[in-house]
């Protein structure tokens, strides 16, 4: 069972929390609502997707068990990343045929979806489409950044390669060895764009009910019941947007699709801001950055010039401190001239990583849709594909969408695998030292 208390204080304890105006003050759902879709889960895809829906003229009701961004939503790094983690566009095709092509497609777009979601509403989200970065740590990690790159530009991304010498000038470190870039990138704050984007669904008409976990969701004749503990919603279609919250606060809500994904607990953090003298010197251009590390190196400024960072832990016990002199020297390590490094938040969340690290799409019934896996690249892909599952709730036809549809498959062993899956970082590390030949 999740330890809700634990998250709730990761919460608020984060750095986006502290910076963030609070969002709309919201009912719980009592007695029973009707709407055209019944969202279940108010992050990126739960909100996207009632923001499209209300574009075409549907009616909503969003259940959150929390509050909008309680989950990986509103805890992340905030990287605006038009990639997955592992798949390109010719895997992507291999993997799922004629839906693969279309959900490449979606891929490449989806930082601008989000980025054009944010302009066309007025979002307050700190959002800034400055691009994105991947640097290589080791010259044979570069043959993958060229192979991406050729991918991606074939595909028409805005896409170019980096060599070292420009790379060190992008990022202010001679660490890396060139890599590759994505101008459609980005960053933003996520949890201002969690309750941006509800106070905007709100605005609309659209209605969200929160703290009101749901227990179960059902289909009789043409509708689909969602309850919950005091209430119910009926609906014609339903959209399951719970992630690696799938079981968190309702283990009996959806199992086998819980056992699909592993949670795996992402460290952020944020320095104390930087002068303006060493913010020139140290990503002037704001991009964001993520490197080729498997214990990954990454980072991007907030809109109050500090440097969001963080790590990853094995063991998770006294992380928040453990984490500062950590993640601390590694800063120092590529950065320099950073000087002594102070940190005013550390926190957590889990993400959602599947055993292929690729996401998982599933249809649940008649017009009923849910995926998990974001495998670290949930931000873009989250927005992009709650554009997708409006139209598919209106009834598009799946050959005419970016949504590659497979059966749910339980991870064997998952709760095994969920205990030992920290171990993995060190199999990372062991990676991350070895050359690509």
């Amino acid at each position: 069972m999740v330890n809700i208390e634990y998250h709730k204080k990761n919460l608020e304890n984060s750095h986006w929390h502290r910076v963030t105006r609070p969002g709309p003050v919201l009912p719980e759902l009592d007695g029973g609502v009707e709407a055209d879709v019944v969202i279940v889960g108010a992050g990126f895809t739960g909100l996207s997707t009632a923001l499209h829906l209300l574009e075409a003229g549907r009616s909503v009701a969003v259940v959150e068990a929390a509050e909008p961004g309680f989950g990986a939503s509103g805890r992340n790094n905030g990287q605006v990343i038009p990639t997955l983690t592992r798949l390109d566009p010719d895997e992507m095709v291999a993997k799922y045929g004629d839906a693969g092509d279309r959900f490449a497609d979606l891929v490449r777009d989806s930082a601008s979806i989000l980025f054009d979601l944010v302009r066309r509403h007025g979002l307050a989200a700190e959002a800034e489409q400055n691009g994105w970065m991947q640097p290589a740590h080791t010259p044979g990690r570069l043959k993958i950044s060229e192979k991406r790159f050729r991918q991606w530009e074939k595909r028409g991304a805005p896409v170019a390669m980096v060599s070292r010498e420009e790379m060190e000038s992008l990022t202010g470190s001679p660490i890396w060895f060139g890599g590759w870039r994505n101008a459609s990138g980005g960053h933003i704050n996520p949890l201002a764009l969690a309750r941006e984007m509800a106070r905007k669904v709100v605005e609309l008409g659209g209605r969200i009910f929160v703290r009101s976990p749901v227990r179960s969701f059902a289909r009789t004749g043409d509708f689909w019941t969602v309850e919950t503990g005091r209430g119910s919603v009926k609906a014609r279609a339903l959209v399951l947007s719970t992630h690696s919250y799938t079981d968190a606060f309702v283990p009996e809500l959806q199992p086998k699709l819980a056992k699909e994904v592993v949670p795996v607990l992402s460290w952020q953090m944020a320095t104390e801001p930087l002068s303006d003298n060493v913010r020139k010197s140290i990503i002037p251009g704001r991009q964001a950055v993520s490197d080729t590390h498997g214990d990954l190196y990454f980072m991007r400024y907030d809109a109050r010039g500090q440097l969001v960072t963080g790590g990853a832990l094995v063991v998770p016990t006294n992380g928040h401190e453990r984490l500062k002199g950590r993640i601390g020297d590694r800063l120092q390590r590529i950065f320099p001239q950073i000087g002594d490094v102070r940190f005013t938040a550390v926190w957590n969340g889990f993400i959602g990583m599947t055993d292929d690290y690729a996401p998982r799409i599933h249809a649940l019934g008649p017009s009923a849709f849910a995926w998990v896996g974001c495998n670290g690249r949930g931000v873009a892909l989250s927005t992009a594909l709650g554009r997708e599952f409006a139209r598919a709730v209106q009834g598009e036809s799946l050959d005419r969408l970016a949504l590659p549809v497979t059966d749910i498959r339980p991870l064997p062993f998952h709760g095994m695998v969920r205990r030992l899956a920290p171990l993995m970082l060190l199999e990372y590390r062991r990676r991350d030292a070895l050359e690509i030949s």
